[in-house]
């Protein structure tokens, strides 16, 4: 039997709108589930209970799938009801200044605990100046300097009394107290001191040195006295300011009783503010701000307004993104930092919950990569400072902040040769992301997931605040979704491509004056697309009616046939009909491809030609030697030529050479062809009948025209409706076939004929034509052969 052109419902599989129970998408609630997955969702959920070190999750897909966004709804619906993690602040350290402590809190209590410092801070520095101005302070301070000059006084008059008594007398002098001989009164000048006889002169020194032992004696009893009465006023000063400042501190303590490291860290500031009491009095001899930053608390995590456990989406996965930085100052020319510019990465703000990254993203920042291992390996998260600014290497002191513990879950996205290539290349990998999730490209196109794709418009709408769908619209997105993976009977999950669609419907709706999107405006937004892309298209298009590309789309010649192929320039893909040439003559060289020669084609391609001589030496050579020369081309290519899916073009394009009977020319031809004679599907089948349709159309339809495809590729045909609508008004024709005697029959309209018990095929058939000419060039060969000898 012939082969019969396909129906139009078997051309594109639509959408029954009456499916739907809704009239719009607003009736619909959004949903923050995964669509089509089931097994990666469930490796997930996995992932996401199992808590035992080192089963993190690598999700496998191709990118556009909306995974990231899904997955990260999909966590926040899953760990609404967890208990946020704690918050985490950095305090100074009394002990080691250059480590920064890290402490501790409940989630909420950090920025709590930071309010209270500072206005503890606040109040300390009202109260003690307070303190110290109280009468009683002052008298107590007024009476220790009295008893101190009470008994200096009276140590320095003893002195004088025996100095006086031996002819000296205590001078005052710029650098302190000093003994020098006196008459009457005064001073002896050094004329006096040269008229005094030797005598009197050694016996006034004598006396002099006794009473300079003496003098010194008393200024370091006079210097003990000093040091006794500062000792004093210090006991006298930290009383007062414990007294000032106690309860302070105790309302805190009684507050944080059940956290330790917040209470040694009062302990430590109550010391250090009984020990810098200077720092709070009141400067009025200078106009320096004292410094008190060492009390200020850095919160570097604050789940105060966390929901549920974390989930943080990391676009840009540097070190400093990840584990934070340490910022400097500049001063007078001096470069400084402080703990309170310790600045938290996403691996802080995850901790606890759930870290979301791209794994060629991670792969770009092999220090991030190597340090994000390390963390993962030593559960903790060290910031180690670059001592730098404005990229400019700089001398500084640094800090080396205390590690804060790290539980978290690290979800890597990335495709399989990703996946592949790290677990091949990085040991870690294995040990590191013990969880695979597979995400698939499609799904199956059954009632359930046709209605998840009503949920997903519904969802995009509701938060994107576009406009509502109506079930015609909700049917044209889901034969978008088909057309996307070329499969009447699945879906596609790349959910980004049709995110992209439902904007751009939504606009095109508004556009139109509609409030609520049909399924005109999708096909509009649709065809908009195609209006928006396919310039390169339509300068092919006139070529070929110029005449410049040679695409005959009537009549009948021998060893010529029209390829389609598939062209993608960026995001738009097209077919384009490419006329395939064959010509045979007497030899012994086999198929020759053009391109093969001249190096223009790839592998595939290649092994597609080598299957000819296959199914040459398998059909005709079984009784006779296959002697022949045949050359093949794609004629005005210019560029490489990769797949396998123009051999069975190819093929019949030289049973035509070698048969001599004309191929009709109104028809296209695509499918791959293996040795046996099965035409195999290819790839692209929509794009290809609608390149060839579209030049037909420019041409003229005749109702002659058509395409063949593989009888394997019946299920991917998702034709555009304008195609479906010629094929219906009989004005073009789409044959499937499973053989290259079926295609062969359409192409000439001669039946391909099949072989005799003894091995010959009847007259009247393309192979007997075939098996008549190549038995007629291995003779002509032998013959040639002969006469030369």
């Amino acid at each position: 039997m012939p082969v019969q052109p396909l129906t139009p419902e078997k051309l594109r599989h639509t959408v029954d709108p009456n499916l739907f129970t809704f009239e719009t998408t607003a009736e619909l609630p959004p949903s923050t589930h995964i669509i089509g997955q089931p097994r990666g969702t469930h490796a997930i959920e996995f992932g996401i209970g199992i808590q035992s070190q080192g089963y993190n999750i690598y999700i496998l897909g191709p990118m556009g799938t909306g995974r990231a966004t899904a997955i990260e709804r999909f966590l926040q619906d899953r760990t609404a009801t967890q208990p946020p993690p704690e918050d985490w602040i950095y305090v100074h350290n009394f002990s080691l200044p250059h480590q920064p402590r890290a402490i501790e809190l409940p989630a909420g209590q950090g920025s709590v605990f930071q309010a209270r410092m500072a206005a503890l801070i606040a109040r300390i520095s009202e109260d003690l100046p307070t303190a110290f101005e109280t009468e009683t302070y002052k008298d107590a301070i007024q009476a220790a300097r009295n008893a101190f000059d009470t008994q200096q006084d009276a140590l320095l008059m003893a002195l004088q009394e025996k100095a006086t008594a031996q002819g000296f007398g205590l001078i005052k002098t710029a650098s302190g107290v000093t003994i020098a001989p006196v008459r009457h009164g005064q001073q002896l000048t050094p004329t006096e001191l040269q008229n005094m006889s030797l005598a009197e002169q050694q016996e006034l020194e004598n006396l002099l040195e006794a009473l300079s032992e003496e003098l010194e004696e008393t200024l370091y009893q006079i210097y003990q006295l000093e040091t006794g009465m500062r000792q004093q006023i210090q006991e006298i000063d930290r009383t007062v300011a414990e007294a000032a400042v106690q309860h302070h501190f105790a309302e805190l303590h009684e507050t944080y009783q059940a956290h330790p490291e917040v209470l040694l860290y009062l302990d430590e500031v109550h010391q250090d503010v009984l020990d810098q009491i200077d720092d709070f009095a009141p400067q009025l001899d200078s106009d320096e701000e004292i410094n008190l930053r060492r009390y200020e608390v850095n919160l570097v995590v604050d789940n105060n307004k966390t929901d549920g456990a974390p989930v943080i989406v990391e676009q840009n996965p540097t070190y400093n993104t990840l584990f934070g930085r340490l910022e400097y100052e500049m001063e007078s020319g001096v470069v400084f930092t402080h703990f309170t510019n310790i600045k938290a990465g996403s691996l802080h703000r995850a901790n606890g919950g759930y870290l979301i990254m791209q794994a060629t993203d991670l792969l770009k920042n092999p220090e991030a990569w190597e340090a994000l291992k390390r963390a993962l390996r030593g559960q903790e998260i060290q910031i180690v400072p670059y001592a730098t600014m404005d990229d400019t290497r700089v001398l500084a002191k640094s800090l080396m902040p205390e590690p804060i513990p790290l539980k978290v879950k690290i979800i890597l996205m990335g495709s399989m040769d990703v996946y592949y290539l790290m677990y091949q290349q990085d040991e870690d990998l294995s040990d590191l992301f013990k969880v695979r999730a597979d995400f698939d490209s499609t799904m199956l196109r059954n009632s359930d997931n046709m209605q998840e794709y009503a949920h997903f418009v519904a969802t995009r709408c509701h938060e994107e605040k576009l406009r509502h769908f109506d079930r015609t619209a909700v049917a044209k997105v889901i034969e978008f979704g088909s057309r996307l993976v070329n499969q009447q009977t699945k879906l596609s999950t790349r959910f980004g491509a049709v995110t992209d669609l439902i904007r751009e419907a939504s606009y095109w709706a508004g556009v139109n004056g509609r409030a609520v999107v049909t399924g005109a405006d999708v096909q509009q937004t649709l065809n908009e697309r195609i209006y928006r892309s396919n310039r390169v298209e339509e300068i092919i298009q006139e070529e070929i009616l110029e005449g410049t590309l040679f695409i005959a789309t009537r009549g009948a010649v021998v060893g010529q046939v029209n390829g389609l192929s598939v062209m993608d320039i960026g995001d738009y893909s097209f077919g384009q009909p490419g006329r395939i040439t064959a010509r045979t003559f007497m030899g012994e060289g086999g198929v020759i491809h053009i391109e093969r020669e001249t190096e223009m084609s790839g592998p595939i391609h290649e092994k597609g030609v080598l299957t000819l001589n296959g199914y040459l030496g398998g059909t005709y050579a079984q009784q006779q030697p296959l002697s022949l020369t045949a050359s093949l081309t794609f004629e005005q290519n210019y560029m490489g030529i990769e797949g396998d899916s123009a051999s069975s073009t190819e093929l019949y394009a030289l049973l035509s050479s070698l048969s001599e009977i004309p191929i009709k020319q109104g028809i296209g031809v695509t499918g791959s062809v293996n040795q046996r004679g099965e035409v195999q599907p290819i790839g692209g089948v929509n794009e290809k009948i609608e390149g060839f349709f579209r030049v037909c159309c420019a041409c003229g339809l005749d109702g002659e025209q058509g395409v063949i495809i593989p009888a394997s590729n019946v299920d991917s045909l998702m034709v555009h409706e304008d195609v479906v609508t010629a094929v219906a008004q009989g004005k073009f024709h789409i044959w499937p076939v499973r053989t290259i005697d079926e295609g062969i029959e359409l192409l000439t309209g001669i039946p391909a004929g099949e072989l005799d018990a003894d091995g010959l095929y009847p007259e009247g058939t393309v192979h007997y034509a075939v098996q008549n000419r190549l038995l007629e060039l291995a003779e002509d060969l032998k013959t040639f052969g002969n006469g030369e000898e």
